[in-house]
């Protein structure tokens, strides 16, 4: 986070809601456990779960544009370009290139995964730089982590960030429209044209909507927030904050109970095509709900605020990015090592239990024990030694 702004402590609890369910999905896909809250079935909530990836990018986008949406406010300059490449850069490079680094040593090779030089050196290649999801081969087979084209297409965004970001600040209306109407021209190319979705529903350009969404949203956070503060300097009285964070919670509870109801109908098809061309069709839906719970949460009645934003919650938020590159090679490593043992050779198809429960369960603690010891013994310490690297070659 930039220092000109503060921290939004319930987007904390929004990140860590998102990839728990991306990931819940990813691991039910392997054990085939259907979950349920008593006789309540939550079987809709996984076979969608994939949809909470635009959540996490519309988020993404929303935080990167708070401090130009501050900017364009107080009609300063943009913030400076040089330290958004590298505050992205060591937050992200030293986590990613070491899980790359030990899954490549310590699974891909000794499993004998790839099944010729060229394509092993192809796919190092493209996911040290980001472009592996351009490539059917490197994006849809890779064994270096499935789940890390999301980050890629973060990092692809990373790059026009700041070029986009001031187009917005001086035209905002054209810039963002041309950005609608590339993915919109896209999209209905992909849709019409196109019989297979697997190369085209998660590349950058399909979703232009979602940034431009999260763009909009971290314009009107910043107008609100601001607006709180002149209220709160004004003594603004109980009963008038009180309805407020009413009506912040009334429509937080609105966009979660549309979402739902998309969600419910984007699960509704076993259809591998239908489900991608929905997808397509429906992500400005669903960029819309999540802009509305990320836009009222951190104005909501205190109980939310609190569900949201607490310490449990940041401390996840924190490792939350290790825990998504990791989770997927994890829970596909620990089925082509049978573990947890189990009677037969495809349990998750025979619905074996305790099988799936035990699959379910140890699938999400060593993802997240791994995402810990990357986070504070990787990630962290390198961050430091750059932040020091910098100092001394600036000083």
């Amino acid at each position: 986070m930039s220092k000109t702004r503060k921290r939004i402590p319930e987007l904390d609890g929004l990140r860590v809601m998102m990839i728990f369910i991306v990931s819940w999905y990813h691991i039910w896909q392997q054990s085939w456990l259907r979950p349920t809250v008593g006789s309540y079935s939550l079987d809709w909530l996984v076979r969608s779960g994939y949809v909470w990836v635009d959540g996490t990018v519309l988020l993404s986008s929303f935080l990167l544009f708070l401090p130009y949406a501050k900017a364009m406010r107080e009609r300063l300059p943009a913030p400076d370009t040089r330290d958004f490449y590298f505050r992205r850069a060591r937050r992200i490079l030293p986590g990613y290139y070491f899980i790359i680094l030990v899954t490549f040593l310590g699974v891909a090779l000794p499993w004998n995964l790839y099944d010729s030089a060229p394509y092993l050196v192809k796919d190092v290649a493209t996911h040290l730089t980001f472009i592996f999801p351009f490539f059917r081969d490197t994006y849809l087979y890779t064994p270096l982590g499935a789940a890390s084209w999301t980050l890629a297409i973060e990092v692809q965004a990373y790059a026009l960030f700041p070029l986009i970001a001031r187009g917005v600040m001086k035209k905002p209306a054209l810039t963002l429209g041309v950005m609608c109407g590339v993915c919109f021209g896209f999209r209905a190319w992909c849709i019409w044209a196109l019989t297979d979705y697997s190369m085209v529903v998660n590349q950058l350009v399909n979703f232009l909507d979602v940034y431009v969404t999260g763009i909009l949203a971290a314009m009107a956070y910043d107008r609100l927030s601001e607006r709180q503060e002149r209220a709160g300097e004004k003594t603004e009285n109980n009963s008038r904050r009180y309805q407020r964070q009413a009506l912040a919670t009334a429509v937080f509870a609105a966009a979660l109970f549309g979402l739902v109801q998309m969600l419910r109908f984007q699960a509704s098809t076993g259809d591998y095509v239908l489900i991608q061309r929905r997808q397509m069709i429906y992500r400005p839906v669903y960029a819309l709900c999540f802009a509305a719970m990320m836009l009222s949460a951190p104005f909501a009645l205190l109980p939310l605020r609190r569900l949201l934003g607490n310490p449990v919650t940041k401390f996840l938020g924190g490792i939350s990015m290790n825990y998504y590159l990791i989770h997927q090679t994890v829970i596909v490593h620990l089925k082509r090592l049978r573990f947890p043992p189990s009677v037969s050779d495809t349990p998750n198809t025979a619905g074996e239990q305790p099988w799936q429960t035990q699959y379910t369960l140890l699938a999400f603690g060593v993802s997240l024990l791994l995402a810990v010891l990357v986070t504070y013994l990787i990630e962290k310490p390198a961050a430091r030694l750059i932040n020091r690297l910098r100092s001394k070659h600036s000083s």
